[in-house]
């Protein structure tokens, strides 16, 4: 090779290299890609909660992420489909912790999925912040990743059995799901309305979702004054939708699990008057609602679910999170868990600030009613008691 020769053939080298590590015009987001996850059920008969986390969580990234961008981040949100279903929970966290650039997973609904799947997450250490499991195992396991903005169901429940008790109820009829969630509740109430003097007549589970009769038989003959069923609005809604069309007079009661407009869209006017307890409030009681539900309205067209608020707010302490942790020039899985629980958020739901376990050191809980079988007005429903309570101290 000629002199000349070798001298072109090093200048087309050095132009290819050039080529290669010269960035692309328009990449301003040299750091890299945060990506924030969401787990909720996105089909099935639990969608609409689980729709609603979903775009709480994507309302917050489109309205907090400009610290992280300015910053030369990309912040995008990753939605995953659980289905209400443990084992796809579980399936879905595999592919989540195998992202590297995902730092944070914004779920579950369902605490029967959050439990299997927050194992996963601790592999890697990837922190979880949940907008609304609310069974007492999600933090008690004490496990560094795994926070909640929400309450919990052993103080839920004795919410739930001292109205009852106000209500002069003297004998109520338990029914659960046989979920985590919902059986777990449906305990809490139960050995709290035992030691509050109310007879339990009975207290049992099913997975049916369509046909109560065999179970509302026994339930007529007996005549309860108030039945509470621990379980989910897409099989609460047609069990007391049977109940009243088999005759049954007794005052209807559930948890959180009933709080979804869903409810009066399957039920009707059956559910009408009905009671049940949240950790999630609506949106007239929030300290900070109303710009929330009025961007939430203009970005989606529909009104925010019970919890999308909650996980408006679990992205917000997730971004500062990991804002924090970029402090360092990097962003580690272990960082933003180890920040989450340094965050004290000023948000839509109040202050929030983790305890050790990675429980809200002050949680919400409300006590409301069914006002209108309208689905569009179930944020009129009335609420009949609202309360503050710390989570439990811890048995030594």
């Amino acid at each position: 090779m000629t002199r000349t020769l070798r001298i072109v053939s090093i200048l087309l080298l050095a132009a290819a290299v050039a080529v290669v590590t010269v960035p692309m015009a328009g990449d301003a987001h040299g750091k890299g890609t945060i990506k924030v996850a969401t787990q909720s059920p996105l089909s099935g008969g639990q969608a609409a909660l689980g729709e609603g986390i979903k775009l709480g969580a994507q309302l917050a990234i489109d309205k907090l992420k400009g610290p992280l961008e300015k910053a030369g981040w990309k912040v995008e949100l990753v939605p995953f489909d659980d289905q209400a279903k443990p084992d796809v929970g579980v399936a879905n966290a595999k592919n989540i912790i195998a992202d590297k650039d995902i730092m944070v997973v914004i779920g579950h609904l369902n605490s029967g999925v959050a439990i299997p799947s927050s194992e996963v997450y601790k592999e890697q250490t990837l922190a979880m912040i949940s907008p609304a499991n609310t069974n007492p195992t999600v933090t008690d396991r004490k496990l560094p990743n795994v926070s909640r903005v929400c309450g919990r169901d052993d103080v839920q429940g004795v919410v739930g059995s001292e109205f009852a008790k106000g209500q002069n109820a003297k004998s109520v009829y338990v029914i659960h799901d046989k979920t985590a969630y919902g059986q777990g509740i449906a305990d809490f109430f139960k050995a709290d309305a035992e030691k509050k003097g109310l007879k339990v007549i009975g207290f049992e589970g099913t997975e049916e979702k369509s046909n109560f009769d065999p179970i509302l038989t026994p339930i007529k003959a007996k005549n309860p004054d108030l039945i509470y069923f621990g379980g989910i609005y897409d099989q609460g809604a047609p069990f007391f939708k049977q109940a009243r069309e088999k005759g049954l007079k007794s005052k209807f009661m559930g948890p959180d699990g009933m709080d979804s407009s869903d409810l009066t869209k399957i039920a009707g006017k059956a559910v009408v008057g009905m009671y049940y307890t949240s950790a999630a409030g609506p949106a007239s009681a929030l300290p900070k609602a109303k710009s929330f539900v009025d961007e939430f309205k203009k970005k989606f067209s529909k009104n925010p679910e019970p919890y999308a608020a909650e996980a408006y707010d679990a992205t917000a302490i997730a971004l500062k999170a990991v804002e924090a942790a970029a402090k360092s020039g990097k962003v580690t899985r272990e960082d933003v868990s180890a920040q989450i629980r340094k965050v004290k958020h000023s948000g839509i739901t109040g202050d929030i600030e983790f305890d050790g376990k990675g429980d809200r050191k002050k949680a919400l809980y409300f006590v409301l009613q069914v006002a209108n079988e309208d689905p569009t007005k179930w944020g009129d429903n009335k609420i009949v008691k609202q309360l503050t309570i710390a989570p439990p101290a811890e048995k030594k």
